[in-house]
This record gives C-alpha cells, structure tokens and sequence, in this order.
C-alpha cells in the first residue's frame, strides 16, 4: 500500500501577510490597473490566504488607499534623500530633480508608473477614500521641488507666477507623460514632457542650457 505524505501550506511568517499584500498589490496595479486586480489575485501574488486579507484589510478599497498611502511614504523617503537636494544653487536641485524622473523612465513602462495616479484614474468617483489618499500622494509630489522653486524665484522673481504652480506643473508632467507612454507604449513621450518643462524653466529664469 503506498501512502501519499501531505505537504503542508507554506505559512507567511508572522506579521509579514500586511506589507505582502501591498507590495503584491503594487507590481499588478501597475501592471493590470486596480479594477482588473482581484483579492484572488492579491492573494495568490502575496501567497497568503483570504482570511489573511480580510484580517488586514476590510476591503480592496481600503487595501488600495494603505497601497497609495505606501507609495507615498516610499516615494517620498527617496526624493527626500537623493543627492539633488544638497546642490548649492536652487534651480540646479530643480533641473537635477528632471533628471532623476528622466532616469527612471530607462525602466520598463509598469515600473515607472505612478501607483496613485493609475489607481485614481479609474476610482476617483467610485472610491473617495481611494481618491483622497491619491490626492495626498500627488500634493506630496510637489513638495519634491516645491522648496527649491520658492527660493528660486526668491533669488529671481517672475511676475504672476508662483512656486506652487510650477510644482503642480511638474506633476503634470509627470503624470500626463505616463498616460502619453502608456496609450503609445513609448517612455519616449515622458521623456519629451520633461525636455519641454525644463526648456520651459530655463526660459522663465533666464538659466541657458
């Protein structure tokens, strides 16, 4: 008689099932978007079980708005940290912040999507938790430059414009290139919504390139 031996489940080590779900949830957002992503998917990704999902998280909603959450607390721990910042001259930090964003656009498009902004577009009327946490996000994204903007027009002052409006347009050129690359499968029209911005700079502050 031959006996068949059980393997057991593999077990999530204690504590671990929470910061799973969300990484999983961040790899197929980007990639499959957040209406297309099921728990199932989530858990198969995250390898845990359901009853570990709903332990953490009362819905998918309210995985998405800790998802976004995260994503913002990441992203904004490693622009906060990145040499730009310790430039000496204020519009240098704000011209190497544009590189950076055209650096990460040399991976591959999911990988350079924004986790807020992919997310917001499709719940921004079905989900107001979902569109709130997208809004702290992207307003966090303004404070990427938004100090280096205000001391430089401190030092050079334009009429009728305002820190807080170019750290907005910055966002828009973040956000509306991805949608550009996105509907193209490009990065090369991100790329060119950056090159336009910082023309768009240097003519504002008189800084040739």
């Amino acid at each position: 008689m031959t006996t068949t031996t059980r393997v057991p489940p593999v077990r999530v080590p204690r504590g671990e099932a929470r910061a799973r779900l969300i990484e999983a949830a961040r790899s197929l957002v980007r990639h499959k978007g957040f209406a297309a992503t099921s728990v199932d998917d989530l858990c198969a990704a995250a390898g845990v079980t359901k009853g570990a999902f709903f332990h953490h998280f009362p819905s998918k909603d309210a995985l998405g708005v800790a998802l976004i959450d995260d994503w913002t607390t990441m992203t904004g721990a490693m622009f906060a940290s990145h040499p730009y910042n310790f430039k000496d001259d204020p519009l240098d930090r704000v011209f190497a912040y544009i590189d950076l964003r055209r650096e990460l656009l040399g991976q591959p498009l999911p990988e350079f999507s924004c986790v807020a902004g992919t997310t917001v577009q499709e719940a921004y009327e079905t989900s107001p938790p979902i569109r709130a946490a997208a809004e702290r996000s992207i307003r966090s994204g303004f404070a990427h430059v938004l100090p280096h903007l205000e001391q430089a027009l401190a030092a050079h002052p334009v009429p009728g414009v305002t820190a807080e409006g170019l750290a907005q347009q910055f966002q828009v050129a973040t956000q509306g290139g991805i949608i550009l690359a996105k509907a193209l499968d490009d990065p090369a029209p991100a790329r060119a919504a950056f090159d336009h911005l910082e023309r768009y700079l240097r003519l504002l502050f008189g800084r040739p390139a």
